[in-house]
């Protein structure tokens, strides 16, 4: 009896269990297909509707794309007038030092001419400025002669003076020569 009573113990908890588990079976049974609706409603609406969203993505993009470009361009203009400004300073910069050094050539070419004892454009123009003067003398003593033979004697007075204008320009001449020299020691 025992065996009787464990037994019909057992069928009862096997029917009952049963019971749960297609109740069970039944609602996920239920829940999948409501799923399978949902997912099948959503691709309708996504077809009816895609192309509705393409093109509000097309247009959203296009915008953007605009917005973009623009800030690009306003960066790439102040970039362009940054670069021409520093451009410009570099070479104002430039030019200042290449007038210095310039410059300097021209003074340590003066000073070495200078110490071989070559007149400078200044000795150069100031026996010009001489020379001229004297001329213009010798022809208004010339004028003021009315003879031949004042003229004559002018000339020969003149000849020495000359000479001595001569000398004492080349004696002016190596003066400077040995201003210019270093002291032997």
């Amino acid at each position: 009896m025992v065996k009787k009573l464990k037994q019909m113990a057992e069928k009862q908890a096997t029917s009952s269990s049963r019971l749960l588990d297609s109740a069970l079976a039944g609602q996920v049974k239920e829940s999948a297909q409501q799923i399978w609706l949902a997912g099948m409603g959503a691709f309708s609406r996504a077809q009816a509707e895609g192309t509705k969203v393409f093109e509000a993505l097309v247009k959203e993009g296009t915008s953007l794309q605009k917005k973009t470009q623009s800030a690009a361009e306003d960066k790439i203009s102040g970039v362009t007038s940054k670069m021409t400004s520093m451009a410009g300073d570099v070479q104002a910069k430039a030019g200042q030092h290449w007038d210095k050094l310039e410059g300097i050539f021209e003074e340590r070419t003066a000073k070495a001419m200078n110490k071989l004892g070559v007149p400078s454009a200044k000795d150069v123009h100031a026996l010009r400025t001489r020379i001229d003067e004297l001329t213009l003398t010798v022809s208004k003593l010339s004028r003021a002669v009315p003879s031949k033979t004042a003229r004559k004697t002018t000339m020969a007075s003149a000849k020495p003076a000359s000479k001595t204008a001569a000398k004492t320009a080349a004696k002016t001449a190596a003066k400077r020569a040995s201003a210019r020299k270093p002291a032997a020691t």
